[in-house]
């Protein structure tokens, strides 16, 4: 018989789901909207399987939303254009919404019925591509005919061996009929290698040997299938979209709250995110939403596919040994908004961090130069596309209520447009996010005691995120202090995540005088302040606010005139 699976309210405020597999076994779980993980109501042999639970719950909240996202709030703005674009904004969640219960649902459905029914005798113990662990998998009793299926034992994933001619690593099992052979995370290069995603690289500049692949890509022509089109290089490997224990991580974060570290961990959840732009999400969740997700999987192999997603993203990444050290601690340095273009390879860097650490060896990390240099034309439209960065400039130096205007009313509606996908500021923002998790994640495998983070703008806002990355990896390097300059992340919020991993202070440059955040970063996002204009909050003995307004007139001139604590 077909197997069913159904969400529905109970007592007013709760949800509940069941699921029945197509053998008659069944899973019942309860829990409110805001638990990351819900309640066993009735056990039986499906309720140990992770990535059911993870699919199931993450279902059942995909479901409540889609259908109790209201027009109320909308159809009360008196403005009509500004009430047809909250209305749009409510539509199009509801359809992500939709669509992403459906999507768990199939998922779900799908394991509870591979899952039920498990041979004792025909077990595999080998490397799974889902949750990148070894693991025993044992083999589902599915009716004669079909093609042979298997249940990893450490996340509950689907999966069969590599088609690969000599590996015996299991690969991803998509429900139906196989259409194209299955290769495990090695032979699709989801990661450089099983093993060694597990391991150190010492120094921070091995890490290029660290990511070098160990097999070759047999999955080369991969493509992903969305609604009758193919999205070709979508922001993850194919491999982690069609995990089924990644479902969960999927829904949960972003809209629905989010898994804690340890269970996406245990659950094997490597795809940390919400999903690409192209598969119809909402990209990268925010950086502290993102970190609270990696928890423990920073410097594993989880840690590992991420950032193998991300560079694949960001061709650009990479980290530049600026300068030998002499003993000091490492020094890494990021640039951000109209700042990475300069022309000197030490980005503006070298003074600064010289007269503070002059002992260190000095990094600097690129990334997103794409997204920088789209985000730097400020909406080229409203100038032109001739002269739109250095209209900027001269705009951003400008406190007269002219200049403002011009950052105000201009700029800020031209870069904020409704599709996420098309929005410079949305798009750099999360590439920001991103490489402080990458970062984070390489400097958790080194040998490292200690790092110093210096950042400007929204190289400052990774910073922020490798800081919090960092901190979630027990017994990895700490963080000495970090400076951040012109910082373009939101001014309130628990920095706890931010100072955990920090043995020193954290100082947080800012000034009253920076027109790009005081106009476009307000205007960007929707009415925040930014920590750079006028500090963190709250602030502590290890969070501490530096006030450079006296000498730091715009948003480009902090490396030239802050001495750094």
């Amino acid at each position: 018989m077909p197997g069913t699976l159904h969400a529905h309210v109970v007592e007013g405020t709760r949800l509940r789901v069941d699921v029945v597999s197509d053998q008659g076994a069944t899973l019942s779980m309860t829990g409110s909207l805001e638990d990351l993980e819900a309640t066993v109501e009735v056990d039986g042999v499906l309720a140990e399987n992770p990535a059911l639970r993870s699919n199931m719950w993450s279902y059942a909240k995909a479901w409540y939303v889609a259908h109790t996202v209201s027009n109320a709030d909308a159809l009360s703005i008196a403005d009509p254009d500004a009430q047809a674009a909250a209305l749009k904004l409510v539509d199009e969640t509801r359809q992500i919404a939709q669509k992403r219960a459906e999507s768990y649902a199939k998922t779900a459905q799908w394991i509870a019925d591979v899952a039920d029914d498990l041979s004792q005798l025909d077990v595999e113990t080998a490397w799974c591509s889902s949750c990148f662990s070894k693991a025993q998998h044992r083999k589902s009793n599915r009716p004669g005919g079909q093609l042979p299926v298997f249940v990893c034992q450490g996340c509950g994933s689907p999966t069969l061996p590599c088609v690969a001619v000599g590996c015996d690593n299991m690969a991803v099992r998509e429900r139906g009929a196989l259409r194209i052979p299955r290769f495990c995370a090695e032979h699709r290069h989801d990661i450089s290698g099983f093993e060694k995603a597990q391991g150190t690289i010492g120094e921070l500049h091995d890490y290029e040997d660290y990511l070098q692949y160990e097999k070759p890509n047999l999955d080369r022509a991969s493509k992903v299938v969305v609604g009758g089109a193919v999205a070709v290089g979508v922001a993850v490997p194919l491999g982690l979209l069609a995990a089924p224990a990644i479902g969960g991580a999927i829904g949960s974060l972003g809209m629905f709250g989010g898994l804690s570290g340890a269970a996406a961990t245990s659950h094997g959840l490597a795809l940390l995110g919400g999903g690409s732009l192209a598969m119809g999400g909402l990209g990268m969740a925010g950086g502290t939403a993102v970190v609270t997700a990696v928890g423990a999987a920073v410097g594993g192999a989880l840690g590992a596919s991420v950032v193998n997603a991300y560079l694949r993203e960001d061709r650009s990444f990479r980290i530049e040994l600026l300068r030998p050290g002499n003993g000091g601690v490492p020094v890494l340095v990021a640039n951000g908004f109209l700042t990475d273009g300069k022309s000197d390879k030490w980005g503006g860097w070298k003074a600064i961090v010289t007269d503070r650490y002059p002992d260190s060896p000095v990094y600097r990390v690129h990334w997103g130069a794409k997204e920088l240099r789209d985000f730097g034309l400020l909406g080229a439209s409203a100038f032109g596309k001739a002269g739109g960065v250095a209209a900027a400039k001269a705009a951003a130096a400008t406190a007269t209520k002219a200049g403002a205007k011009v950052l105000g009313n201009l700029v800020g509606p031209a870069m904020i447009a409704t599709d996420l996908a098309k929005n410079p500021w949305h798009v750099a923002k999360s590439r920001a996010d991103k490489t402080g998790v990458i970062v984070g994640d390489l400097l958790a495998r080194t040998d490292a005691e200690s790092y110093v983070l210096i950042g400007h703008s929204l190289g400052a806002r990774a910073m922020v995120v490798a800081a919090q990355t960092l901190g979630t990896k027990p017994g990895g390097p700490r963080i000495e202090s970090a400076h951040l300059l012109g910082a373009a992340i939101g001014a309130k919020s628990n920095w706890d995540s931010l100072t955990a991993g920090v043995d020193g202070v954290v100082y947080g440059y800012h000034s009253s005088t920076d027109n790009v955040l005081k106009y476009v970063y307000k205007s960007a996002q929707g009415g925040e302040t930014a920590a750079g204009l006028g500090g963190f909050i709250p602030d502590s003995s290890k969070l501490q606010n530096v006030d450079v307004s006296a000498d730091v007139k715009t948003h480009f001139d902090y490396q030239d005139n802050v001495r750094l604590r």
